[in-house]
């Protein structure tokens, strides 16, 4: 690919959003906080419009036919997501609010139920707190203990050391794909391979 096809393609996805039309102090915006808040693009709002215009109802909790449509159009948007991430059926498919609140979740409905005193929870030190706090207290709960991969000398993380923290107690291990404050990417499929290896979930805050 050629530097003036990148430049063509970002042009094209820069039209997808609107918002990226704004002038600030001049220049085109330019947005990198999607770790916070994701920008949508036209397909997005367009597909809010019309549900909103022709389809508002409460999914799964009526008969009526604007209930029975916006269901219908939920349980789909489950089954394309399973299909794109290869997962078994749309059953695997938990829509949340955001990363937090999905991380919460797992700790609570999964980890309450699962993870018991002496059982080892492996993180990294580049967690965002949404990524930390909730096994925090849940090794607070359950008597489990957590352990942390630290940085490589060029601010990555220590596969090397990883492998030595996993053994027969890792129940988890949960990891950023991409760090916020450092912008490494992490190997998140050697890093699962590891894991399930020694029998342990991961959970990937991607």
């Amino acid at each position: 690919m050629t530097l003036a096809t990148d430049r063509t393609l970002a042009a094209l996805t820069r039209n997808d959003f609107p918002i990226l039309n704004e002038q600030i102090h001049g220049k085109p915006l330019v947005y990198l906080d999607n770790a916070a808040t994701s920008q949508k693009p036209i397909a997005v709002l367009d597909a809010l419009e019309h549900y909103y215009r022709h389809d508002n109802a409460n999914v799964h909790r009526g008969v009526h036919t604007l209930s029975n449509r916006a269901t219908n159009d939920y349980e789909g948007s489950r089954d394309k997501v399973a299909q794109f991430v290869n997962a078994r059926s749309r059953q695997e498919i938990v829509f949340t609010r955001n990363a937090s609140e999905a991380i919460n979740l797992v700790a609570y409905a999964w980890g309450n139920q699962n993870v018991k005193a002496g059982d080892e929870i492996i993180l990294s030190v580049m967690e965002h707190h949404s990524n930390l706090i909730p096994w925090q207290l849940l090794a607070q709960r359950t008597g489990a203990v957590l352990k942390f991969v630290e940085l490589t000398e060029t601010e990555e993380f220590d596969l090397e050391q990883f492998r030595s923290l996993l053994n027969e107690k890792t129940k988890l291990v949960s990891i950023v794909h991409v760090s916020n404050t450092l912008g490494c990417v992490n190997p998140v499929e050697e890093i699962t391979r590891l894991a399930h290896a020694q029998g342990a979930r991961v959970l990937v805050d991607a």
